[in-house]
């Protein structure tokens, strides 16, 4: 597929999410980071929104709960380029029983070209980039090339 390059804002739309045995893992994590976090527009999903809302005393877009959606939500922002990074505190100890959806998510994260932090690690450093408080050019998949090769 044609990619196209686009730019990612300097104000950055995360898009932070958890799995229950790790949300006061992610809550630390965002504590420890709340300087940087707060200069950025923050989405989250159900009760790990609420709770980040509630421990960081910031502005949380909440969506719904993952396994009802949430995580769709967050991958149908992806592809409309509404999120630009994603840090996602995964259990991978725990089968999950949305687990396809969780692989849809990070599926259209890697077709979309965003960056996504799965543990603690991946999330310093992406937070800690110099990309993070500045614009980027980034490649994204070309659509409209898309449906003209397809209908032309």
């Amino acid at each position: 597929m044609q990619q196209k390059v686009i730019q990612m804002p300097a104000l950055k739309r995360i898009a932070l999410i958890a799995h229950d045995n790790m949300k006061h893992e992610l809550i630390d994590w965002s504590r420890q980071n709340l300087q940087q976090l707060s200069q950025h527009r923050l989405f989250a999903t159900g009760t790990t929104g609420l709770m980040l809302e509630q421990e960081l005393q910031l502005q949380i877009n909440k969506l719904i709960s993952g396994p009802l959606g949430g995580d769709q939500q967050i991958g149908a922002m992806l592809v409309d380029q509404q999120i630009d990074m994603v840090i996602f505190f995964w259990d991978p100890f725990e089968p999950m029983p949305h687990d396809p959806d969780v692989k849809a998510l990070l599926r259209i994260a890697a077709v979309w070209n965003v960056p996504v932090a799965c543990n603690r690690s991946t999330a310093d450093f992406v937070i800690g980039s110099a990309l993070m408080n500045q614009s980027h050019e980034y490649r994204v998949p070309d659509y409209d090339a898309y449906i003209k090769q397809r209908i032309g």
